[in-house]
């Protein structure tokens, strides 16, 4: 019996209810104990990037709707009212009504109203009283014409055009509803949230601790009486803290296979559940610099990248090559397997690594004058592994890449002036939709297009596929698009990673997604202990 058919039996055996599915004779209580893999670059989501941010900051906060806790493979028809109790949309698919609830209030007690609706959108979209320094998901809400209100308890997204993605883009834990009445600037070292917990202490490099809202609005939610997010840097302390029982899960993208494996080894009574994440590891080069505002350059670093090994090596299997978008069958919208295979940088590794040593021939590079780099990563091992991977594959075609370690709350800074040469990055949208991933990682003016590739008629394409609601003819489009990226060396992908999420059996109800961003709120949590 699968998940559903096991929640749809007990519901009709009177034990459960699915709207919610409470587990059976839950306890409630306890202090759930977690890690972070460093400090939050900012407690703001709406300016934050990396689960450095939103692992913490999630429960925290409520969306106007949200991705159900309980279905690991997010789709649209998994999403369910969270501050909003329903929508609808108008019949040329060009208005979106949300109904708000009316038993919500903000930690400090201020009632939720569609006037806090009215200033989240603004802020989201650079309008109104408020700005914000960084604001990477504005590309998401560029189709949004306005937002107006009807009353304190609903309100209508007014789109310039069709576009079915707008609903999934209200899901994405990165699009909370923020409060009105605070300046969201303030909000990047406090919070004032709806969500099933409050911030009780933040101690940089140690600790994040947080107690439960006893106002939460979900009457019964959440379980737990607070969570505590221990800051964990060094891999083998992450590992350490585990086996030894310091924790009670462990945090998200720090398990790939290897230490996967290694956590199996001590046999110290550890649960994992496999997900191939919305993560890829990619390559990120600054276009309008020399050298890589050279194509040449750029297509003979992306030949010398062997996918096929890093797969190998690096995750120990523990991965999946893609591009764009989430390869199939695992995403919607990805190329397959043979269509990979034909992209440049994916077939042959021998071949391709010959045709890099050519393209760097004829710009004039060899073994007297070596093509010189710096390879720039965050200071995480994670990320440290695959970018001394890189270096490696780049030396096979003659390119000599020196590492250069950057600290996690310097990286976004670092890589939105621009100051790097060659990257390697992670990159994981915040949902499986193309609109997602391709207004926000290649619009021409969008904060979050790291290597500054700019094809207005690619966007064209773009535009096209997000007023399209047959799923069918979407996703040729999207296929074209991700080829054509692929073949100008956007932003090659390297990888696709599967994590082994690390907890303990007594720690029910954890059930992380495919996703990074859109769940582990925390409040369908409990511990039997």
């Amino acid at each position: 019996m699968n998940a559903r058919g096991f929640w749809i039996a007990l519901a009709c055996a009177g034990l459960v209810t699915l709207g919610s599915r409470p587990a059976l004779a839950v306890k409630y209580g306890g202090i759930l104990r977690t890690m972070a893999t460093a400090n939050p670059v900012s407690l703001s989501l709406y300016e934050g990037g990396g689960v450095s941010t939103s692992w913490p900051v999630i429960p925290m906060y409520s969306n106007l709707v949200w991705y159900d806790t309980f279905e690991p493979v997010e789709a649209p028809e998994t999403i369910r009212p969270d501050l909003a109790e329903s929508w609808s949309w108008s019949a040329d698919k060009t208005a979106l009504t949300f109904k708000l609830r009316k038993d919500v209030q903000f930690h400090d007690g201020t009632p939720f109203t569609s006037k806090d609706v009215l200033h989240s959108t603004d802020v989201l979209r650079g309008r109104g009283k408020y700005r914000i320094k960084l604001n990477p998901r504005k590309p998401w809400f560029q189709i949004v014409d306005s937002v107006t209100a009807n009353g304190d308890h609903e309100v209508t997204v007014h789109l310039k055009r069709p576009q079915p993605s707008m609903l999934s883009v209200f899901a994405s834990g990165y699009i909370p509803m923020f409060p009105a009445h605070i300046d969201p600037s303030k909000l990047r070292t406090m919070e004032n949230g709806t969500g099933p917990f409050k911030l009780a202490s933040y101690q940089r490099d140690h600790k994040i601790e947080m107690v439960k809202d006893a106002n939460y609005y979900r009457k019964g939610r959440p379980y737990l009486d607070g969570i505590s997010f221990v800051i964990i840097r060094e891999r083998a302390a992450q590992t350490a803290a585990l086996i030894s029982h310091q924790v009670d899960l462990g945090t998200i993208f720090a398990t790939p296979k290897p230490v996967y494996i290694e956590l199996q080894k001590a046999n110290a009574g550890i649960a994992f559940m496999e997900r191939l994440t919305n993560t890829t590891v990619n390559i990120i080069v600054n276009t309008r610099k020399s050298p890589f505002n050279n194509l040449k350059l750029r297509q003979a670093v992306n030949l010398a990248m062997d996918r096929y090994a890093l797969k190998r090596s690096v995750y120990q299997g523990g991965s999946e090559i893609g591009s764009a978008m989430i390869p199939r069958p695992q995403g919607l919208w990805g190329l397959t397997k043979e269509q990979l295979e034909q992209l440049p940088g994916y077939g042959d590794p021998v071949k391709n690594k010959a045709e890099a040593r050519k393209l760097l021939a004829e710009e004039g590079y060899n073994e007297q004058n070596p093509f010189r780099i710096k390879v720039s990563t965050r200071a995480i091992q994670q990320y440290i592994d695959p970018a001394i991977w890189a270096i490696g594959e780049l030396k096979q075609v003659g390119i000599i890449g020196e590492l250069e370690q950057i600290d996690n709350l310097m990286w976004f800074t670092k890589v939105a002036r621009r100051d790097f040469q060659f990257a390697i990055n992670a990159t994981a949208v915040g949902i499986d939709d193309p609109d997602a991933a391709f207004y926000e990682n290649y619009s021409c003016d969008s904060q979050r297009n790291y290597t500054d590739y700019c094809n207005p008629d690619l966007m064209k394409k773009v535009d096209i596929q997000s007023m399209e609601f047959d799923t069918q003819k979407r996703k040729a489009i999207v296929n074209e698009i991700d080829f054509q990226l692929q073949r100008e060396v956007a932003r090659p992908y390297l990888a696709y990673r599967v994590d082994y999420y690390p907890y303990f059996p007594y720690v029910k109800n954890y059930i992380p997604h495919q996703s990074l961003y859109n769940t582990f709120r925390f409040d369908e949590i409990w511990m039997d202990k």
